[in-house]
């Protein structure tokens, strides 16, 4: 599909799905809501239409034949903030979980719901529209450094700390709103992008191996204190 069929400032959606019948109508479906629409058949072509023309948001199958969709996820999450919605015909939670720790922003099962799909992607484009209108600020605290935009935490020697995606979305929440107490649903919602369902355990986890990652005694936080019966705060002092 032509990603010419539309005004250049419409956001450019690349659906990755080797199966041409979903593919061609998922596409129709989104060209007509008025989105500029690419679609590739592997990872190879994919590569090729995000090199020459980019793209806001990609919707993957993780069955593909060769890369599949979870390699594809992991390779353009280390390399920007692009908007990630994966797709399964499988109902298990072992490829969500993997999917969503690799960096997928969101996940949708075969057969979906296409108007669901359609508020999927624009809850998500708003997400990621946001993400760009931050610009690249960088959080300098305890010495650490936090970047956002490449999803890049470092000590103070400059070495790398690997995060997954859930740490990386609750520390980017915390360092965002500094001396806020944020409660355990509102964490949840900005980790899982879902309702919470009483989530606070999950968070509770998450906390600790974040405070371990950033050398912070949970009993006398520096960075990340607790709020009792609320939720979290972030303490430190931003350089």
């Amino acid at each position: 599909m032509s990603t010419l069929a539309r005004p250049s400032k419409a956001p450019h959606i690349l659906i990755i799905e080797d199966d041409p019948v979903t593919r061609a109508t998922l596409g129709s479906y989104l060209d007509s809501h008025g989105y500029r629409v690419s679609e590739a058949d592997s990872s190879e072509k994919a590569e090729r239409i995000l090199a020459e023309a980019g793209a806001d948001l990609l919707i993957i199958d993780i069955n593909l034949s060769g890369k599949d969709g979870l390699e594809i996820t992991r390779e353009q999450r280390a390399l920007s903030e692009i908007g990630i919605i994966l797709v399964s015909g499988r109902t298990d939670d072992v490829d969500r979980i993997v999917g969503l720790e690799l960096g997928a922003d969101d996940y949708v099962c075969k057969p979906f719901n296409r108007r669901e799909l359609l508020a999927r992607i624009k809850n998500l484009l708003r997400r990621t529209a946001a993400m760009r209108r931050l610009g690249r600020k960088v959080y300098a605290f305890d010495g650490h450094t936090f970047d956002p935009a490449s999803r890049q935490l470092r000590n103070d020697a400059g070495e790398a700390i690997a995060l997954t995606r859930a740490e990386f979305e609750l520390l980017r929440q915390l360092v965002s709103r500094p001396g806020e107490v944020l409660t355990r649903d509102r964490l949840s919602l900005g980790v899982t992008h879902r309702s919470p369902d009483g989530a606070g355990r999950t968070i509770d986890v998450l906390i600790r191996r974040l405070r371990a990652k950033l050398g912070d005694d949970p009993k006398a936080p520096r960075i990340i204190a607790t709020s009792h019966g609320e939720g979290y705060v972030f303490t430190a002092q931003l350089d």
